[in-house]
């Protein structure tokens, strides 16, 4: 990692994780492949400020551990990638473990549950949703009939709109967003 920490990846050490290497890698990471509108791509770490931002105004008072674990959901990405969940599904269990491998290891690094409690499992993907369906529409080029048909509507429309920021910034708002949560654990 840039920060000099040298990540096991097969048994990942909460030790070697930190949080500038994760922002710095997210905000590097494509979501849709990079196949969007704009000059840059619309990152991981953006859509994780997104997601944790939907993740509060679906449960006003939502707390500070809870924001957090929103924030970092796709967390094991700033290693790994983002992959497309029918892919994912084609790897099979093993890569699944991997990935959870990851995202403990994120979590007990920044003192958080090692694994995410069921309800809140279920908001982040309510929220998770969301966000992909304003992604798909605002940047991916579906217009909301085909995202509706291929992701399924959103239960709760958002009026949300996104703007891909330059990969410098998305790093910048990312960890903006982490201090601000960490402030209130």
């Amino acid at each position: 990692m840039l920060s000099g920490r040298r990540l096991d990846l097969l048994d990942p050490s909460p030790l070697d994780v930190e949080i500038e290497d994760i922002a710095h890698g997210l905000a590097r990471v494509a979501r849709w492949n990079g196949q969007t509108l704009g000059d840059h791509a619309f990152s991981v770490a953006q859509h994780c400020v997104v997601v944790e931002e939907v993740c509060r105004d679906l449960s006003p008072g939502l707390s500070a551990q809870a924001s957090m674990i929103a924030l970092l959901h796709d967390g094991p990405e700033y290693v790994i990638g983002d992959m497309i969940s029918p892919f994912k599904a084609v790897l099979g269990p093993g890569y699944r473990a991997f990935e959870d491998s990851l995202e403990r290891a994120i979590h007990i690094r920044f003192g958080l549950p090692a694994k995410t409690d069921a309800k809140l499992k279920k908001l982040i993907k309510r929220a998770d949703h969301i966000s992909a369906w304003l992604e798909a529409v605002q940047l991916a080029g579906f217009s909301s009939v085909e995202a509706d048909e291929i992701f399924g509507a959103p239960e709760v429309k958002s009026d949300k709109k996104l703007h891909p920021l330059p990969a410098i910034d998305a790093q910048a708002l990312f960890l903006k967003r982490f201090s601000e949560i960490q402030a209130g654990l």
